[in-house]
């Protein structure tokens, strides 16, 4: 079936709370300003559509501090602790010293949101082009910081790529017989989640996967081993439809989820079966519900 066919199909296709299987958001940033007012309400919808473990994701060392907080603070919500390429300007040069203490948390489950971004340059705000070279050079820099701590640690890493998955497999398969990596938010082609798999590493997906316009993603779907992928939100970002637009949350991953089994042609339960099961294999930390 062709993906933009399943697409349809989907739209049309609803499941019963009788039928309701269980299902992790594995990226999330509840630590944004976005949901300051309202996780307790946040996590009991979440709840109710069956998502029953939250992974909340660091882009500094506020709000890694800010993400161990909320995971001692709820039993389903665990941490990933690091920082986002684009948040770097007020980074020491030494990263490590102020992650290290977080990482031994008990529900501190791997290190990032770490990686490499070309999307966002110097150059696109006013800069220059040599303010680019510096800008990427320090994204290498603290990437390979954390990727080092990671292997310190024996934790994995959670990684962005955005606009540059080349210059991020450069660094990254360096480390890659030492630690695994999710390639979070992931859109590219099959045979670039081709290069990932082979080195060890998986893939997961958002709700970009369930837009029109994205035949591509649902075509790297639809080739990606199915214990390789695992499901996210982003949130608050990259709402799925039918909330496409509108803020995300950990709720939404049901969405997400119904699209990726028509995808992959098996039930619910079956995606449910093996996508928890390749989230407790990539962060070991995790505990079943």
């Amino acid at each position: 079936m062709e993906a933009s066919q399943t697409f349809v199909s989907y739209r049309f296709h609803v499941h019963t709370a009788g039928e309701m299987e269980v299902f992790y958001d594995t990226h999330a940033h509840l630590t944004f300003p976005d949901f300051s007012c309202e996780l307790p309400a946040l996590i009991s919808r979440a709840h109710n559509a069956g998502i029953t473990r939250i992974i909340t994701i660091g882009t500094d060392l506020e709000s890694s501090q800010q993400a161990v907080e909320l995971a001692e603070m709820y039993e389903s919500i665990y941490a990933v602790v690091g920082w986002h390429p684009n948040d770097l300007e007020t980074a020491p040069e030494d990263v490590q010293d102020g992650l290290r203490p977080l990482c031994v948390h008990p529900k501190v489950v791997a290190i990032g949101e770490t990686g490499i971004d070309h999307y966002r340059l110097p150059s696109g705000n006013g800069g220059s082009e040599a303010d680019d070279l510096i800008w990427k050079k320090r994204q290498v820099g603290i990437f390979r910081q954390q990727l080092e701590l990671a292997v310190e640690l024996g934790l994995n890493v959670v990684i962005h790529q955005r606009a540059a998955l080349e210059p991020t497999l450069k660094v990254f398969e360096q480390y890659a017989d030492k630690l695994k990596g999710q390639f979070h938010c992931f859109v590219d082609d099959a045979t670039s989640m081709e290069r990932i798999i082979d080195m060890g590493s998986l893939v997961s997906f958002t709700g970009i996967a369930t837009f029109k316009n994205a035949e591509e993603v649902r075509r790297t779907i639809i080739a990606t081993p199915l214990d390789k992928l695992m499901l996210e939100t982003d949130s608050p970002f990259l709402a799925p439809v039918p909330h496409r637009g509108k803020r995300c949350e950990p709720a939404f991953v049901k969405h997400i989820a119904e699209v990726v089994s028509e995808l992959k042609g098996i039930t619910l339960g079956e995606l449910s079966r093996v996508t928890c099961a390749t989230t407790h294999a990539f962060f070991p930390k995790l505990k079943l519900p």
